[in-house]
């Protein structure tokens, strides 16, 4: 009797694959992030153009890497690509950074997103259940956090077209939802001299500070000061757009991949830059700009939202106090979504890097339903303790700074495989070659610098954690041998 063989089926198709790439990419971050960027500019057309930039750079970087998909449609995507162009040592620090912080630091960041907004339904989740001097808690929200990662972990075990269904109701549940909230948002907004008088002084930048004793202070920049500060600021933008490279870590599982994965990256990559610039604009014509700490919420404004959450000031603007439930509701059903489309994704690429022997073992097998179920539980449990630890907001930090750094050096990788590997079928070609990938590489690579000079302590642990793989590579090298 001949033993079943089981491999990845290419059973998702453009919409499949459009839906993970926008799914993947709305979390939280659009709900929260806009108030620390408000504080750090002080000016809505600054805070538009930061956005604008962060769309442009991500659409860059997703048409630039088509070419590379459609080269290689396999299992793994960017650790793939990473592979081809630099070897196998760059490959895995890439696989090293997205296991230990990237992909897993941000399925527990959104897990626990999810317990938070869950908690305004059911207060109980705040509750304590561990407490160790002022420096830790262990509370219900983090077990349920926990508990939807295991969730949607083995609802991904049963199948991929399972997981298919999953974010397919979820992208299109929060899509509907967010172009509501834009489209009310700005109906009602437009009835007032909120938006106007937001643009009214639109080019005078400022930065806010909340000092220690409740007191503000807004210090005008501009020059190198207001470069410096949107290079700075833009971390969180680039943070709520990322992710959108996870569909190539499901090429082995996407029909037609050299077509699909390249439209589905520019598609989806437009999709949620047009919403992201509506939100704010909403955002614009219903909160003002400015505000102060612990008024109401037009008092608030966009900068002191009541914890950041201005999509929940806006909400209340639009349905009143029922619009903090509704925006609730909407927070859960969008991170949700977005932790099915990171864990499927995820699951794939330590599947690919243990395929290379570059990862556990077990991790590259695939169970009955033909999906690698090991490498998605032990994705699961790592995720799990960073719920657990608390330092999950640090490592996302850490992680996103070394993100941008592994974009750029894969973009690289088209110039060193279009010299290495001339005569390799591409189906499709980077947009803009060269011109587009060389902007995109000087303007990421502009604002690491001045990451490194603003934020030296969490881009210098971004960079650690990178090169904390090198030991680690020659003990799987050695392992091999």
């Amino acid at each position: 009797m001949s033993e079943t063989k089981h491999e990845l089926k290419r059973s998702l198709g453009l919409i499949d694959a459009t839906s993970i790439v926008a799914g993947s990419m709305i979390g939280s971050g659009i709900f929260i992030v806009t108030a620390a960027m408000a504080r750090d500019v002080g000016s809505a057309a600054w805070l538009l153009i930061i956005w604008l930039v962060t769309g442009l750079l991500t659409m860059a970087a997703a048409l630039s890497y088509g070419e590379l998909a459609g080269m290689m449609p396999n299992a793994g995507g960017q650790f793939v690509y990473i592979q081809r162009a630099y070897g196998r040592l760059a490959s895995f620090l890439y696989g090293w950074t997205v296991f230990t912080v990237i992909q897993t630091g941000v399925i527990a960041a959104v897990a626990v997103a999810f317990a938070n907004y869950t908690a305004v339904f059911f207060p109980a989740l705040e509750n304590k259940i561990l407490q160790i001097g002022e420096a830790y808690s262990f509370t219900n929200k983090q077990v349920l956090a926990m508990a939807s990662v295991v969730l949607l972990t083995f609802i991904n075990t049963k199948g991929v077209k399972t997981g298919k269904i999953i974010q397919l109701c979820f992208t299109a549940a929060k899509l509907v939802a967010l172009f509501a909230i834009i489209i009310a948002g700005l109906y009602i907004g437009c009835k007032t001299n909120v938006l106007s008088n937001n643009f009214a002084h639109m080019w005078e930048a400022s930065k806010t500070v909340l000092n220690p004793d409740g007191t503000i202070t807004v210090t005008k920049i501009a020059g190198v000061a207001l470069l410096g500060a949107m290079g700075a600021t833009i971390i969180n933008s680039l943070f709520s757009s990322d992710a959108w490279n996870n569909v190539t870590f499901i090429a082995g599982e996407i029909k037609e991949p050299k077509k699909n994965i390249p439209r589905s990256l520019f598609l989806g990559t437009l999709i949620v830059t047009i919403i992201y610039i509506l939100a704010n604009i909403a955002y614009l014509a219903l909160l003002p700009m400015q505000g102060v700490p612990n008024g109401t919420v037009m008092q608030n404004g966009i900068m002191f939202a009541a914890q950041d959450r201005v999509g929940a000031a806006a909400a209340s603007m639009i349905m009143g106090n029922i619009g903090v439930f509704v925006m609730a509701g909407l927070i859960m059903v969008s991170t949700f979504g977005c932790n099915s489309g990171l864990i499927l994704a995820g699951g794939r690429l330590f599947y690919a890097m243990a395929k290379e022997r570059l990862f556990f073992k077990s991790a590259g097998e695939l169970n009955k339903n033909d999906v690698p179920a090991k490498a998605l539980w032990l994705q699961c449990l790592w995720a799990c303790l960073l719920c657990i630890s608390g330092k999950y907001g640090d490592l996302l930090t850490y992680a996103t700074f070394a993100s941008i750094l592994f974009y750029m050096l894969t973009i690289y990788g088209i110039f060193i495989l279009r010299k290495k590997e001339p005569h390799t079928e591409r189906p499709y070609k980077a947009f803009g070659y060269p011109l587009v990938p060389i902007l995109y590489i000087l303007l990421t690579g502009m604002i690491c610098v001045t990451l490194l000079v603003y934020d030296t302590k969490n881009t210098g642990l971004g960079l650690f954690i990178v090169t904390l793989g090198i030991p680690v590579y020659y003990l799987f090298m050695r392992k091999i041998e």
